[in-house]
């Protein structure tokens, strides 16, 4: 079995397109605008360009691991 991917930068406390704070998941991801950002699944479902390789990667919080899982993409 395969090792989980885990987000290695630093804990983001928040989105930056809506500045709600990031709880349990969050998405590094590409927007329909052009720069890449950190969002909320709210923001990424209203400006992201989905998931995947130059897309975006979504990390959901494993409080067993206490690290943030890359989760999808």
């Amino acid at each position: 079995m395969s090792e989980k991917k885990h987000w290695l930068g630093e804990i983001p406390k928040a989105c930056q397109i809506c500045g709600l704070p990031i709880k349990e998941k969050f998405i590094d991801g590409a927007t329909r605008y052009g720069p890449w950002a950190i969002l909320c699944p709210s923001c990424h479902r209203d400006i992201g360009r989905g998931l995947g390789t130059g897309r975006g990667q979504e990390y959901t919080y494993n409080p067993e691991t206490k690290h943030w899982e890359k989760t999808n993409g």
